[in-house]
Formats: C-alpha cells, structure tokens, sequence
C-alpha cells in the first residue's frame, strides 16, 4: 500500500523582502521528507503562500520549523498589505493527499500547536477540523479585526467577537512584546481548497469589488431606510471572494477561494467573473492560480474549453489557454499541479 501523503500550506505575512522568504522556507527544508513544492509571494497581499508536503511526521516537523522561523525574524508591527492576515504565519492548513483522513490532520495540527507552545510565546488558534468549537471552525471567524484589534481580545474588549471566539486555544494567554511581534497564528486542518483569483483591466478595483460581492457564495448585505440587514445569496457555491487593487500591475482583482471545486469548478469561477465583469464594462485580464491545484480540477477545466479530447496533456495547456494563467504569471503545470510537482521532487 502507497504511504500516507499530506499537503499542508503555510500562509505567512511577507511578501517582498525575498532574503526573509527564503531564510523561512529553508527551515521546512532541511527536514528530511518535507518537499517544499511551492514558493508564491504577492508584492500587494504581503503575503507569501507556501506548499509543503511530503509523509505525515516530516511534514508535521516542516510545519513547525517554518512557524518559529517566521516568528524569529518577521514583525507583525511593521506590516500592512491588501490581504487579511493576523499574524506572522496568518493560517497553516493541513490537507490529506492519500491515505490519510481529515481527523488524521487535525491531530497533525493539534501537535504542531502543543509543539510550539512548549517553546513559543505567541497566540495559537486552532481551526477547521481542528476547530475547539464549532464557531471556531471558520478562519473568517477567528480572524475577525484582523491583526490590528488582536489586543483587544485578550481582555475581553473586542466587540467583534464572542465568548466562543475570543481567545487563543494555546499559547500566549496576555498581551507582550513577543505577541505584538508574532501576532496571532491559525493552524488547522481542512480539505483542498483552490485560491484563485481572476484578474480584471481596471484600475482602483471599482468594479473588481462589486463583482466579489456578486459572485461570492455570501453574497451582499443590504441594509433597508431604517436600518435593518438582510443578505442575499451570491452567484457561486462554496465560494468565498472579495475584490481588491494590485497597484503594481495597474490592474484588479477578484480574489476568491473554492473550498469546494466539484461544486465550483475553476472555469466556472473564472467564466462567472468575467460575465459579470463585462456588464460593467471592464474585461476579464486572465487569472492566476496560488498554491497547488489538483490534476482533477484542471482537467475539467480543460475538457469545458477543448470538449474533444482525452489526453491529460492537451486538457491541461486548454486550461491554461482558456483561463489565462499565464497573462500576468507564468504558470508551470509540472510544479503547480499537485500530482505533478510530488512526481517531480520523489524522483
């Protein structure tokens, strides 16, 4: 029987200082069996998405080198981006690849927690099937006031959230120095989830930020004359997304998330958003990809854009063709799909 595999992806709060990005990515890499399969920072997020994976226990080892790294040498104090966030390392998911169970993650990232507890003075927040409570299982949730009101909640102050929500589930219990630096960090467990986002020829994210509003699964909050709130659905499932500027390039964005991409594929995320974007006269501007994709999705990308084939190959270039991956970013499926980068780095 083939060994367990798991993918875990650390978010962390850098996204331009590359000497920093570095030094944190290489101490996931000298644990043996952790492949680090993907290195992206975003100039505009500030934010650096990196894919580990690898068996279990090294990946686990990965995961907590990369942590108390970014807590050595990252400040929290001194950074903003367009991209929520709350700590040094923002949110560290694990993700079972093969022969592992969801609850078989989420021991992984209760370990990770107790870990760096023992060593670390920082908040330390568990999520997903992780998650301490049931409120707690929504890193949207946790993350509520972002870095930024974090002090708050450790006296109880923050209105934002409740009781449930409030306080870290280990680690630092008060407000200090180390904690001002780290911020707070989110570690969890949950099933592949496809950051995307989809790029539009716009300026200031005007339209970029309507579309998001459109097309996420939330949908709008509306609010009537006298102030009551009703919210309406949004154009896609299991969808999370918002609109934001990417200045460097003088264009915008509709950043989302699928958290479920067999009710949202990729091309119906990426078809959605130009439709819409296109009754607001702005055009679509191709897309991008952060993190892994699994071959599946991209697969049935590519048969929605070229029905006539079977061939793995030539699915695969019609998704990238028809989503535009590689207007802005280029866009290597041998490193970004999942199935494909493990094969690469095992040989």
């Amino acid at each position: 029987m083939s060994s367990a595999l798991v993918e875990c992806v650390p978010n962390i709060s850098e996204g331009r200082d590359l000497n920093k990005i570095n030094q944190i990515v290489n101490a996931a890499r000298s644990i043996d069996g952790c492949h680090v399969l993907g290195v992206e920072p975003d100039h505009d997020y500030h934010r650096t998405v990196i894919t580990l994976a690898g068996e279990p226990l090294a990946v686990r080892s990965g995961a907590v080198a990369l942590i108390r790294e970014a807590v050595k040498i990252l400040d929290m104090r001194n950074h903003s981006g367009e991209h929520p966030r709350m700590g040094v390392v923002d949110v560290c998911p694990f993700v079972p690849l093969r022969n592992m169970t969801m609850e078989d993650c989420a021991e992984l990232a209760r370990h990770v927690v107790a870990d760096l507890a023992s060593t670390e003075k920082v908040p330390l927040f568990l999520y997903g099937a992780a998650a301490t409570h049931p409120d707690r299982m929504l890193l949207s949730n946790l993350r509520k006031g972002e870095y930024e009101e974090l002090e708050s909640r450790f006296t109880g102050a923050n209105e934002r959230h409740s009781p449930t929500t409030m306080k870290p589930d280990d680690g630092a219990t008060e407000w200090s120095e180390n904690v001002a630096r780290s911020g707070g960090i989110t570690i969890g467990a949950r099933p592949i989830l496809v950051a995307y986002n989809v790029n539009l020829a716009e300026k200031g994210a005007h339209v970029a930020k309507k579309v998001g509003s459109l097309v996420r699964s939330s949908g709008r909050l509306i609010k009537s004359p006298t102030g009551v709130r009703m919210r309406t659905g949004g154009l896609l499932q299991k969808v999370q997304g918002m609109g934001v500027d990417l200045e460097e390039l003088g264009i915008s964005q509709v950043s989302m998330n699928l958290i479920d991409v067999e009710l949202c594929p990729i091309h119906q995320a990426y078809e959605t958003v130009r439709s819409v974007a296109a009754d607001h006269a702005v055009d679509a501007d191709g897309s991008e990809l952060v993190g892994l994709v699994p071959l599946s999705a991209m697969l049935e990308a590519g048969s929605f854009y070229n029905p006539d084939t079977q061939d793995e190959q030539t699915l695969v270039h019609a998704a990238i063709e028809g989503l535009g991956l590689d207007r802005h970013h280029r866009f290597d499926p041998e490193e970004s799909i999942i199935e494909w980068a493990l094969e690469k780095v095992s040989q």
